[in-house]
């Protein structure tokens, strides 16, 4: 952000200060635009940039030199941006040409996908008239909730049966405001699995997003006989958060609907763990996202699961509970790039050793 123009500061712990630019407004960077490992920060910075009447080479570490892009490009392609060199499939490093005069359209996204979404309606800030964005399947909704609390003109409806149509009027004059940033419900799954599991647990976190389109893995842990409890609901900047308090649980197998997958797609690998300790067989469906994920279903999983299985045609995982031993609960993983197979597997070769 400082690199294209915005003033950034630390004003204390856990406390930052942003001085924007306004729609449009971004200076041209004199150098690269890092973003290490993050595919989020790539793909929404690109649609900011597609708005603006500048050039910028984006670029990041060997892992997010591997990931796709063309699908937030051709979107910003219809609004007037253009991708000068890239990698094959678009993928980093690549130049980004942002559009003079950004046009508004009408964008039906190919999957549900936040990122795609947000990048269209980032571009769409500088464009006059009404960016539309149309999903089949409703994606996390944070960009909306945080442009209307920036003073953005959005509206959200239903689309059909899982669907929401976002219509973004451009050119707004966006104000500042303050932020409370809630707990990541991606990162609460890794100690909440954790408590699940192993006996005597009572775990309390404090202050975790409860956003409806977030939720998906907490739905289906209770589905599963979860104790997982929610007080002190509170909200800010349109987001919802709350105290969840965790115990041990005995859980069953479930299965997991199709369209619940966008609500959780982040937690399938952690859901997995959850599976592998339950009584009977946990199936989960809409998992096509994952192959174009950051992170993938570890085919190290079948070491914590009996049997895991392509089922029907939306290429669904099952998995069994396997035989468990005391469990340690070390480790259980880390998140976004983990892999909750490799941690678990530490803790399991832990617990073995203690059962013998």
């Amino acid at each position: 952000m400082r690199a294209l123009g915005a003033t950034v500061e630390r004003t204390g712990d856990f406390a930052w200060s942003v001085r924007g630019v306004g729609v449009a407004g971004f200076a041209e960077p004199q150098a690269p635009l890092d973003f290490g490992n993050s595919g989020t920060g790539c793909r929404l910075v690109m649609g900011a940039v597609a708005g603006c009447p500048i050039t910028a080479v984006f670029d990041g570490d060997a892992s997010l030199r591997s990931r796709p892009m063309r699908r937030v490009l051709d979107p910003l392609e219809l609004m007037g941006a253009r991708v000068g060199a890239s990698e094959q499939g678009g993928r980093l490093p690549l130049t980004l040409h942002g559009a003079r005069d950004p046009l508004p359209i009408l964008y039906r996204t190919p999957v549900a996908s936040a990122q795609i979404k947000s990048a269209v309606l980032l571009a769409g800030l500088a464009a006059p008239g009404v960016t539309t964005v149309i999903e089949t399947d409703a994606s996390r909704d944070h960009t909306e909730l945080m442009l209307k609390h920036f003073g953005a003109q959005i509206t959200s409806e239903r689309e059909g049966s899982h669907g929401r149509r976002i219509a973004l009027t451009g050119q707004p004059e966006l104000h500042g405001a303050d932020v409370a940033v809630p707990a990541d419900p991606s990162s609460a799954a890794f100690p909440i699995v954790a408590a699940l599991i192993v006996e005597g647990s009572d775990l309390i976190l404090s202050d975790v997003m409860t956003n409806p389109l977030r939720t998906g893995l907490l739905t289906t842990l209770r589905e599963m006989g979860a104790s997982i409890e929610e007080s002190e609901l509170r909200g800010d900047a349109g987001e919802p958060m709350a105290q969840l308090r965790v115990r041990a649980s005995k859980l069953r197998g479930v299965e997991v609907p199709p369209e619940r997958a966008p609500s959780m797609i982040d937690e399938y690998l952690v859901l997995a763990v959850a599976a592998s300790f339950a009584e009977g067989t946990t199936i989960m469906r809409g998992l096509q996202e994952l192959r174009v994920k950051e992170i993938r279903p570890a085919g190290g999983h079948r070491r914590h699961a009996a049997r895991q299985r392509r089922q029907g045609g939306d290429r669904g995982r099952r998995h069994d509970r396997r035989r468990q031993g005391p469990c340690c609960g070390r480790r259980l993983g880390r998140h976004p790039h983990g892999s909750p197979d490799r941690d678990v597997g530490a803790c399991d070769g832990a617990c073995r050793r203690q059962s013998r």
